[in-house]
């Protein structure tokens, strides 16, 4: 089996996230906690996620996101096959709208 991310110290990163309260809490909390390019990578990522499920094209994602091509194909085997998280969240934030 590989790694998991399923730990005690994943555990309280989460728990400390859960804490944060509006978007400059998670701003402040994230430029200490992650690198740019660290943030910069996840939200890459999230933005690849939104465009495949609005159904855009691999190049239509690539030109927007500068994401390459194996990022997408990663994040799309996570919607196609992962835990529906990405699924979860979007359904959220339509709901907030």
């Amino acid at each position: 089996m590989g790694k998991t991310i399923r730990t005690d110290a994943v555990k309280d990163l989460f728990q400390a996230i859960l804490t944060l309260e509006n978007e400059e809490e998670c701003f402040r909390f994230f430029e200490d906690v992650c690198t740019v390019n660290e943030v910069l990578s996840i939200a890459q990522r999230f933005a690849v996620a939104k465009m495949l499920t609005d159904n855009h094209t691999y190049l239509e994602v690539a030109k927007e996101t500068g994401a390459s091509t194996a990022t997408i194909s990663r994040v799309n085997r996570s919607l196609n096959y992962g835990n529906d998280s990405y699924q979860l969240v979007f359904e959220r934030m339509n709901n907030k709208k």
